[in-house]
């Protein structure tokens, strides 16, 4: 399996929009290399922008740019494009529908050596409660340069969050991306399992080590947290009578959330989350900190069979 990060995924789609559309412009705060907006940067000079350490002033200049016709993506890691400039993209950008393109890396815990105060863990919670606010969350390499790609043709505020570390590179290159359409990756009959962003893979590993013990997991990739895809949940746990949710972000506010409200509403069913309980990260490799934070196929195969035993 190749391995590769998704980072990268936005830094191609992004180089590609370049050449397609004259009206993508970028706007960098001074991570220019970590965003990999690199190539944009030197094939466009002329609609590349290093704002600096200056992400407040980042998302003003995007929204103000969007009035004269220009697309515009901005880059900096996830804690930085969410929790430092909350106001500004309530105020410039959510309330008047600004076309800005908020995209940000080094997201959740596998951010690793860095530790607690960049491994953003609430963004998808901050952002998808802001109205007129897309919110997604890619999965690996191909996904995010698809979704990048994708979100250009979009009208409104994006929110497109991605990671640092290389992950296996599994869905289908030049891929059409839908956006707020999931994606069933395996059929099954006896619990769902819903998961985004890096551990769509570990709900695929971990259906794997299901099935040796007769158990058939349905594996949806919900790479779209908002809009949710509420038809490919509900049928499917129509099928299974229950589901288990995986994600790189805190229980509280994230796709756990969003899918516990749409079964409250509209099909109650026993629900397992696997996802950040209400605590800051650490330093640590990506793998240490998804070991003991409880984010990989182990507890997603453990989360799987104590949601089986309540149905």
């Amino acid at each position: 399996m190749e391995m590769k990060d998704t980072r990268s995924g936005f830094g191609a789609g992004l180089t590609e929009l370049g050449k397609k559309n004259k009206d993508i412009v970028a706007l960098c705060a001074d991570l220019t290399g970590s965003l990999k907006m690199n190539d944009f940067k030197n094939n466009h000079p002329d609609r590349f922008f290093q704002i600096g350490i200056a992400e407040a002033n980042m998302i003003g200049i995007a929204a103000g740019m969007t009035i004269g016709g220009k697309i515009p993506f901005t880059g900096t890691f996830a804690n930085f494009s969410t929790s430092r400039v909350y106001d500004q993209i309530r105020q410039s950008v959510a309330y008047s529908k600004k076309n800005v393109k908020i995209c940000a890396s080094h997201a959740g815990l596998t951010l690793g050596e860095d530790g607690a105060t960049h491994q953003v863990l609430e963004d998808i919670g901050m952002m998808k409660m802001l109205p007129h606010m897309t919110v997604i969350n890619t999965c690996d390499y191909n996904q995010t340069k698809a979704a990048t790609i994708a979100i250009a043709d979009h009208f409104g505020p994006v929110y497109l969050r991605f990671g640092r570390p290389k992950v296996p590179n599994f869905t289908l290159e030049n891929q059409k991306f839908e956006i707020g359409k999931g994606i069933k990756i395996n059929e099954g009959k006896d619990v769902t399992i819903v998961a985004t962003g890096h551990l769509v893979w570990e709900a695929i590993e971990a259906s794997k080590e299901l099935e040796k013990i007769d158990i058939c997991a349905e594996v949806i990739n919900i790479h779209t947290i908002k809009p949710l895809d509420k038809n490919i949940i509900i049928n499917s746990v129509s099928k299974t009578k229950c589901i288990v949710t995986a994600e790189e972000h805190m229980l509280n506010g994230g796709l756990g959330d969003s899918v516990a409200q749409l079964l409250s509403r509209e099909m109650p069913a026993p629900l397992e989350m696997v996802g950040v309980n209400d605590t800051f990260g650490e330093s640590g490799t990506p793998r240490q900190l998804m070991e003991k934070y409880g984010l990989t196929s182990i507890d997603i195969v453990k989360a799987s069979k104590k949601v089986l035993s309540r149905k």
